[in-house]
């Protein structure tokens, strides 16, 4: 009897921990399901907004081309000055070899956009050599960006935010700057810890907890720098070793 008791106790707990490997891994798949729509969504958003760009440029060329007809320089001056900046913001957005994050970068520079907020971006890598999954690195820069536009939410002008992409001999460096209001000292050390925010409202306090999480499955690191003027946040990732 006693034999049989633990037999069944044994199996319960078997089964009680398959069934929670089993929810465990259901969260997970279904947060990369989320993940992975949100970045298709993105990549279609850009191909459309690369269609139109296209489709305007014949438009553009017969407009320069009359004014230089007519020889109004000064006025060819001030409607090329947008349609370059324009161009130049795509451009900028589509330097690595990750699809989904030149995505995540267009529809993050659009946000930017509307919030009144210069966002600059600086890609010197095309990442070929990194090993993190491109949707856990859009998961980064997604939260990381979004961390930037709400502490610049609290300034009414001069809103700058900057997204530096490098890297080094043995790893890839991301670096969110934004001149927002600094992290004090004392919450460096528990802004990574989950539901911790400055902020009210439902959804705060999970963006640089799940950062962390990416960034301990991928033995990432993370540095945070904060002064007046500016807020920084460094992370790295190790290159793929090549065998």
């Amino acid at each position: 009897m006693d034999i049989s008791l633990f037999f069944c106790l044994g199996v319960v707990l078997i089964l009680m921990a398959c069934l929670l490997w089993i929810l465990i891994l259901h969260q997970r798949l279904r947060r990369r399901y989320e993940t992975l729509v949100e970045s298709y969504n993105s990549i279609q958003e850009l191909n459309g907004q690369l269609r139109s760009q296209r489709h305007d440029y014949l438009n553009h060329l017969q407009v320069v081309y009359g004014m230089l007809e007519l020889e109004e320089y000064e006025e060819l001056h001030e409607y090329l000055a947008p349609i370059y900046k324009d161009m130049m913001k795509i451009g900028k957005a589509i330097k690595t070899s990750i699809p989904a994050v030149n995505a995540l970068l267009m529809a993050k520079m659009g946000t930017a956009e509307a919030e009144n907020i210069d966002f600059y971006v600086e890609v010197k890598s095309d990442l070929k050599k990194l090993k993190v999954e491109p949707w856990e690195l859009c998961k980064v820069l997604s939260n990381l960006i979004d961390n930037a536009i709400t502490a610049l939410k609290e300034k009414e002008e001069d809103k700058k935010m900057v997204l530096d992409i490098n890297e080094g001999r043995d790893f890839y460096e991301f670096v969110v700057s934004d001149n927002g209001p600094p992290v004090l000292e004392e919450y460096k050390n528990v802004i990574f810890k989950q539901g911790f925010s400055t902020k009210q409202g439902e959804g705060h306090g999970m963006g640089l907890y799940i950062v962390a999480g990416i960034l301990k499955e991928n033995h990432g690191s993370i540095q945070v720098d904060s002064c007046e003027d500016e807020t920084s946040f460094t992370v790295k990732f190790a290159k793929e070793v090549e065998e």
